[in-house]
C-alpha cells in the first residue's frame, strides 16, 4: 500500500506557528504512547444506565471513564438531541404518549413533544423520568464531569446542514477552542458529512465509521484522522495497514473499534494495536486492558 506523499510532505512542512491549529491525537491527549488503547463508554456506560442519557454519562464518570460516545440527531423544529435510533420507540415511551404517530421518527417530533417522553423506564424503574437530552444539556454534563467526547453524527443525510449546526453549537459551548480541542472527536458512517466537518473546521479531529478496503484508505485520509470499524471486521494486518497511512493532519490514522463488551475480546483487539475500544461495559474493558499494560 502506498502512503500519500502529499500528506507526508504537508506534515513535514508544517511550521511551529501552525501547530496550534492541529487536533490533538488520542495518544497525545492521554499522555500515553501510540500503542496504548483508550476505553470509550458507548452511548455512555450503557450497560449500567439508559443509553445516551445524562445518567449514562454520569455512570461512566463514576467508573472513572474519561471518554464517552454519543449520537446527535435533529428534531422537527430544528433542535439537536442525543439519540441513537432515528425513531423514538425503542428507548422511550413514545408509543404510549403519542400512539397515533407511528413510525415515531425523531424528525417528526418537536423538542417540546420529545421532552414529554420517559427515556429511562425501559431500562429500569430507577431511571423513570429520564429525559432525552439536548446536545447543549449533554455537553454541559460532559464538561461538568471533565470528560471527553466521541460524537457521532447519526444519519446526517436525513438532516441537511446538521454538520454546520452541530459545529455552531459546539462553538457556543466552548468545545472548539484550544482548551477543549483534545477532548473532542466527531465521527460518522457518512463520508460526505465528515468531509463537510473537516472543510468547515479543519482543526477538529474526525473519524470515519466503517472498514474501508485497504486500497481505499488514502481517500479517507483526505478528511479523517481515524478509521473506526467494527471489531468483528478487523485483524492485526488491517490495523497495521490503517496505521501505515497518514491522515489529514499528517499523522498515522488511528483505529477506534466497536462494540467490545468482554475482557478477552478487548485484550485480543488491543493486541492488534487498536488505539481505542468503544464498549457498553467500559469498566470490564478497562480492567482487562490494565492486566496487559
Amino acid at each position: 500500500m502506498q502512503i500519500r506523499p502529499a500528506a507526508a510532505l504537508t506534515g513535514a512542512l508544517l511550521g511551529m506557528s501552525a501547530l496550534f491549529l492541529l487536533p490533538v491525537t488520542t495518544a497525545e491527549a492521554t499522555g500515553h504512547p501510540h500503542h496504548h488503547t483508550v476505553t470509550v463508554a458507548h452511548r455512555g456506560a450503557s450497560a449500567y444506565a439508559p443509553e445516551n442519557t445524562l445518567s449514562a454519562v454520569d455512570a461512566a464518570d463514576e467508573l472513572g471513564i474519561d471518554w464517552v460516545e454519543n449520537d446527535v440527531q435533529r428534531t422537527k423544529d430544528g433542535e439537536l438531541v442525543i439519540m441513537h435510533d432515528t425513531t423514538l420507540d425503542r428507548t422511550t415511551n413514545v408509543e404510549e404518549v403519542f400512539p397515533d404517530r407511528a413510525p415515531w421518527k425523531i424528525s417528526d417530533f418537536t423538542l417540546d413533544e420529545i421532552d414529554k417522553l420517559d427515556a429511562g423506564s425501559w431500562f429500569g424503574p430507577e431511571f423513570a423520568g429520564e429525559t432525552v437530552p439536548t446536545l447543549e444539556e449533554y455537553m454541559d454534563r460532559v464538561s461538568d464531569n471533565h470528560q471527553k467526547l466521541l460524537m457521532e453524527l447519526k444519519a446526517p443525510e436525513l438532516y441537511p446542514g446538521i454538520e454546520r449546526q452541530t459545529l455552531r453549537e459546539l462553538r457556543r459551548e466552548g468545545w472548539l477552542n484550544g482548551k477543549h480541542r483534545h477532548r473532542l472527536i466527531i465521527q460518522s458512517f457518512n463520508a460526505t458529512a465528515m468531509r463537510t466537518v473537516h472543510r468547515l473546521r479543519p482543526d477538529v479531529t474526525t473519524g470515519y465509521l466503517g472498514t474501508p478496503a485497504v486500497a481505499d484508505l488514502p481517500q479517507f485520509a483526505d478528511f479523517a484522522d481515524q478509521i473506526n470499524p467494527s471489531y468483528r471486521t478487523i485483524d492485526a494486518g488491517y490495523v497495521a495497514a490503517v496505521h501505515a497511512v497518514r491522515g489529514v493532519h499528517g499523522r498515522p490514522l488511528e483505529v477506534f473499534t466497536w462494540t467490545v463488551n468482554d475482557g478477552p475480546a478487548a485484550v485480543s483487539v488491543a493486541r492488534m494495536g487498536v488505539d481505542g475500544i468503544i464498549t457498553n461495559k467500559p469498566d470490564v474493558v478497562r480492567d482487562a486492558l490494565d492486566d496487559i499494560d
